[in-house]
């Protein structure tokens, strides 16, 4: 992954993608809570409470909740990231080592970096639905009062909806992150072998940003249909004896369009493509520069 092939220990890698998914939410979040809320309005709405379009609801969360809105549900991620990131970068390296074996290959291709992508973005989703769904009934402005913050998410979801509440759209999580992270690693092994090669420090960050960009761009368009079913499902309370209506992902993306059109699995895209397109930029550079900061440490 890094841009010096030596490859260091799980643990270091682990560390590396923590620092660089808390680098990047720290910067992108207000942009995620923005797409939650356009992702869970359904048909057109009116008034307040409606947002026409990501200036919209920026300018109407902050004139009428205020800006440190943007920020609520910010404990469950930063919580989260360091394991996620963590989890997509190790994930991504071991399974590549396990892949090449398997195939006999000695370099990565770009088959087998889809194909590892996937795979890593499959363990990643263990480790992210129960973070996702806490910060989900944060971000959402009609359950805002009746949780008190992280704790209070998990407490009420385990005690009325069951300790496997907690997984809700897991399904869809597998997914969204399987989709993304084979178009984000992808187009990353791809986009590194159009580019010129980098002769400096300063054009291996420009390359890294470049392909961490176009990965994260393609990832977004798409996993976005995922996403927003996703955000319905985890944002759905379960009732005893009542069938949801958003429950599986397939499904739930044909009831979308059958009331909404087409263009609404597309809801909240541009948000979430600013965010993970440069994101996907600075997660790459951070988790560069870190692995050579933990190589020369250790060299």
């Amino acid at each position: 992954m890094a841009s010096n092939e030596q490859p260091l220990p799980f643990i270091y890698q682990f560390a590396a993608g923590a620092i660089a998914g808390v680098s990047e939410i720290l910067v992108m979040y207000p942009l995620d809570v923005v797409k939650t809320r356009v992702q869970l309005q359904t048909g057109k709405g009116a008034g307040e409470d409606a947002y026409s379009g990501m200036l919209d609801a920026f300018r109407k969360i902050i004139r009428n909740e205020g800006f440190s809105r943007l920020y609520r549900g910010i404990s469950a991620p930063i919580l989260m990231e360091a394991p996620k990131r963590a989890t997509k970068f190790a994930a991504n390296d071991e399974w590549g080592k396990v892949y090449r074996k398997a195939f006999g290959v000695d370099k990565m291709n770009q088959s087998l970096s889809i194909l590892t992508g996937a795979t890593a973005g499959a363990t990643e989703s263990f480790v992210v639905v129960p973070f996702e769904l806490v910060k989900i009934r944060l971000q959402d402005k009609a359950s805002a009062g009746k949780y008190n913050g992280m704790l209070d998410v998990v407490a009420k979801t385990v005690r009325n909806e069951g300790v496997l509440a907690m997984y809700n759209g897991l399904e869809s999580t597998l997914w969204r992150h399987i989709l993304w992270n084979a178009g984000y690693f992808g187009c990353i092994f791809q986009v590194r072998g159009l580019l010129p090669k980098a002769e400096t420090k300063q054009g291996q960050i420009t390359n890294d940003l470049i392909s961490g960009a176009v990965g994260g761009t393609v990832g977004t368009i798409i996993n976005t249909p995922m996403d927003v079913v996703k955000s319905r499902i985890q944002n759905s309370v379960k009732v005893p004896g009542q069938a949801p209506k958003y429950n599986w992902a397939w499904p739930a993306c044909a009831t979308v369009m059958k009331e909404e059109g087409f263009g609404a699995l597309y809801k909240g895209f541009l948000p979430k493509v600013l965010r993970l397109g440069p994101g996907g930029g600075i997660l790459l550079v951070v988790f560069t520069g870190v692995m050579d900061f933990f190589r020369t440490m250790r060299g």
